[in-house]
């Protein structure tokens, strides 16, 4: 990476300079991994409110998808902007900026529900990913620089286990605070101003759940805002940031940005059918809480995967690993599509864990010998995650088209298919950029 051997100071700060090395921070690891599992986790949520809000707004899978749409498009739309704000604040003046933005994502949720409109949930969504963007803009590259350049592979799949650690505990809470109270009325059975009054009266377990979330940001971004001397001499490339697309021309970086893009648009795709899935008579019949519930299956395996991940990564090619996984997703997605009851159900859930390397692997493949640039690299991969913005609308589209959804995850199993391909193309070195 750019930042290089660190010394740490009298004042408790550790000092970055010159080239290719590394900073032995522990107790930054540990700063970095907590943001990993603060922004999985409110990511994941939108699986949950995805039911709760199709149901309020009586939406068809293409238009409740349109939540993840407005909560990725924040990557495509502040992931460069975001990497310039890094470069020129540094890390952790970025990392607290970006928790406040996610602190006012979250209170816009307020003035949504008190309109019961669905266009402004849309919108505190977009607010809230854009602050998740910034956040993520910058861990990635530092936990990557946290620790000696020879297992950056393994310590991003480690930090992403955090991520997962999220992802599986917020759909168990959200699920019994956002979705417990479906099973109880309908708004189907509902009309005019009792219509009106319960979509309003529903929209509140959303926004208690994001309120206490914004305190919660609130009480982290002053904790990082307080550690904002704690590297001195960061280094970034002092180039203009819109040069950062020139790093696409770079063939490994942008098939490894193209994958992240279908990667997340598969993780989500299939993340915001679950409950809908497992619900179907065919497969487990539940209800939205329970089914809601298993959620965290589908992340907990990425949780899992990833403790494993990163101690194979240190011994097995990466990019051999990714493309075993990425075969593993597609069996999987097959098994699902093809079968009913608790196998059609459990192993659809099971994909979380062949997704578990997938974008921490994806991610440092792609930004191999980046060098200086890092920053940069990070930005645009970033946009990158808008993937999960297009992909889960096109699926449902696919699901309304066919009215199924087994037929549906024929798209994320194509997106998997070319990520096995950047596997075996990635699994040698990359040079470092000239």
């Amino acid at each position: 990476m750019a930042l290089a051997p660190a010394a740490t100071s009298a004042d408790n700060s550790t000092t970055l300079s010159g080239e290719g090395a590394h900073v032995d921070a522990p107790e930054l690891r540990m700063f970095v991994m907590a943001l990993f599992f603060i922004f999985g986790g409110i990511t994941s949520l939108n699986d949950v409110i995805i039911p709760k809000l199709k149901e309020l707004f009586t939406l068809n899978y293409a238009q409740a998808m349109l939540v993840q749409s407005a909560f990725f498009a924040a990557y495509f739309i502040v992931s460069i902007p975001g990497a310039a704000i890094v470069k020129r604040v540094g890390y952790m003046r970025g990392a607290a900026i970006g928790l406040l933005t996610m602190m006012a994502g979250c209170l816009l949720f307020i003035p949504a529900s008190a309109s019961a409109t669905f266009g402004v949930f849309l919108m505190a969504l977009f607010v809230l990913a854009s602050g998740v963007t910034i956040v993520q803009v910058v861990s990635n590259p530092l936990i990557s620089l946290l620790g000696v350049p020879s297992t950056a592979h393994s310590r991003l799949t480690f930090a992403q286990a955090f991520n997962s650690l999220g992802t599986t505990i917020f759909p168990i809470a959200g699920s019994i605070l956002i979705l417990g109270s479906l099973a109880k009325v309908s708004a189907k059975d509902l009309t005019g101003a009792a219509f009106d009054a319960y979509r309003v009266a529903e929209t509140q377990a959303v926004v208690h759940a994001y309120i206490g979330l914004a305190v919660a940001l609130l009480v982290i971004a002053g904790v990082v805002w307080m550690n904002r001397h704690r590297l001195k001499g960061e280094r970034h490339d002092g180039g203009s940031i819109l040069h950062s697309f020139d790093l696409l021309r770079r063939t490994r970086f942008g098939f490894g940005t193209a994958c992240i893009f279908l990667y997340v648009g598969a993780e989500v795709s299939i993340g915001s059918l679950i409950v809908n899935y497992l619900k179907q008579s065919t497969v487990l019949g539940l209800d939205d809480q329970s089914a809601g519930k298993l959620i965290s299956l589908y992340w907990g395996g990425a949780l899992i995967g990833r403790f494993i991940g990163s101690a194979v990564l240190r011994t097995i090619s990466p990019g051999k690993v990714l493309a075993f996984n990425a075969a593993g997703a597609i069996a999987l997605i097959l098994l699902s599509a093809n079968t009913s009851g608790h196998l059609a159900g459990y192993s659809l859930l099971a994909i979380g864990l062949m997704n578990s390397i997938m974008f921490p692997t994806i991610f440092s493949l792609a930004s191999e010998g980046l060098g200086k640039r890092a920053a940069d690299g990070s930005g645009v991969i970033c946009m990158a995650i808008v993937g999960g913005a297009i992909v889960p609308p096109l699926t449902g589209r696919l699901a309304d088209a066919s009215g199924s959804l087994a037929f549906a995850l024929l798209l994320p199993a194509i997106c998997y298919a070319i990520i096995a391909g950047f596997g075996i193309y990635a699994r040698r070195p990359a040079p470092p950029l000239a």
